[in-house]
Parts: structure tokens; sequence; C-alpha cells
């Protein structure tokens, strides 16, 4: 893994055990999924590169949009899913038919891939990549280059 790649793997093991609070983004105090993100994102590369909006637990679930999966294309740069490593962010779809609306950041690849995200009810953890969560995977980016 290049370093720049562990930047994104080490910061967000520093959020291990950070509390699920939803809307939040601050580590050790709380967040949720796209908190993680941002503050993994702050860390490494400086500013957020846009506004959230305020966002509820079923955000975007009505309209059927996929919201998030939008935002990671524009922010993000996109890749194979099967290209996936350690670093990458990860978008899962919870339930079949539902729209995209969890994240994680990939921690090791094969032969036991890992990664960490923030989990209602349980904070921020390090989960096995186990067969029933590597079939939400729907989309997988890479954070971009340096930011100047």
């Amino acid at each position: 893994m290049t370093g720049f790649r562990q930047e994104f793997v080490s910061e967000a093991r520093r959020w291990l055990g950070t509390p699920y609070v939803h809307q939040a983004s601050c580590r050790g105090a709380g967040c949720d999924c796209l908190g993680l993100i941002r503050g993994v994102w702050r860390a490494v590369l400086g500013g957020e590169p846009a506004l959230v909006p305020a966002y509820t637990a079923d955000w975007s679930e009505a309209a059927r949009a996929e919201v998030l999966w939008d935002a990671a294309r524009e922010h993000l740069v996109e890749r194979p899913i099967t290209a996936a490593r350690p670093g990458d962010v990860l978008l899962f779809r919870m339930q079949g038919g539902a729209v995209a609306k969890h994240l994680g950041i990939l921690t090791r690849a094969d032969p036991s891939p890992t990664f960490i995200h923030a989990y209602s009810g349980h904070g921020v953890i390090e989960n096995s990549l186990s067969d029933p969560w590597a079939r939400r995977i729907v989309a997988c980016f890479a954070f971009p280059e340096r930011i100047n």
C-alpha cells in the first residue's frame, strides 16, 4: 500500500471507538458513516470539498434518489469494485431495492478484507468484509490526490 493510501487507513483507525451520532463528524465525540469519511478527508486532504446539508436517517429514500452516490462521484474518483484497495471508500446498499446510503473505508484487502465504518448502535468499528457485507457494495471510490 502506498504512503498516500496508508494515510487514509491510519486516520480511519484513529476514529475507532468514536460513538455513532447522526450527522456528526468529530473524532472521539461522534460521527455517522458520512461524518467518518468527511473527517478522514479533512485530516488527510484539508478542507471539505462541499458543505453537507442537514439530512434525515431516511434521506433520499422517498425520492429514490442516489444522492450519496452522486456526491461521491462528484468529489471522489470512481473505481471498479474489483479493483478496490486499502484506503478506498466503499458504498453500500443496505437493502435490495433501497438507495445506497452507507459508507466505509477498506482497510485490508485479500485474503481477509476488513473495513472501517460508523454503524448505528456500534459507533466506529473495523469489521471483516464478510460475504454479507461484500454483497452490499455497489460502488468503490478513491480519495483524490492531494488538493492545492
